[in-house]
């Protein structure tokens, strides 16, 4: 692909403002259509095209394979201890109006936390699984 200059210019272009519509609709999701899953597919076909452009070799060293599995399991865990954290403070698993003093911003930070978690799993095994397929060898 280093001869396709005009696709490499507009995927340079492309990807940072893939992110930030992947950061938007993270963040936003607990306002409006959207959330963790929408996000982290997005962000995994924002990587996807640049490893298509840029060779696959230059996207595993930018996210290496391994860091792709700790950050699906660290997505687990965000999860998971939110769902703990809210069973410690006298709650019920995801019952986030304990996690702060105030119902609302308690719900507020527990949604924004586990759309979180679910986002970065998301991505990351998208990622994996693209990892799988694309360095499989031709038969």
């Amino acid at each position: 692909m280093k001869h396709h200059i005009v696709l490499r210019i507009v995927t340079k272009i492309m990807i940072p403002l893939i992110v930030i519509y992947a950061l938007y609709i993270q963040f936003h999701g607990e306002y409006s259509p959207g959330g963790g899953f929408q996000a982290g597919i997005i962000f995994a076909a924002g990587f996807v095209i640049f490893s298509l452009i840029f060779g696959l070799d230059v996207a595993q060293e930018a996210i290496p394979p391994e860091a792709a599995r700790v950050l699906a399991a660290f997505g687990v865990l965000l999860y998971i201890g939110i769902g703990l954290a809210c069973i410690a403070l006298g709650g019920q698993f995801l019952e986030y109006k304990v996690l702060l003093p105030n119902d609302q911003a308690g719900e507020s930070l527990g949604i924004i936390g586990i759309e979180l978690g679910v986002g970065v799993t998301v991505a990351s095994v998208a990622l994996m699984l693209f990892y799988a397929f694309a360095g499989r060898e031709q038969e």
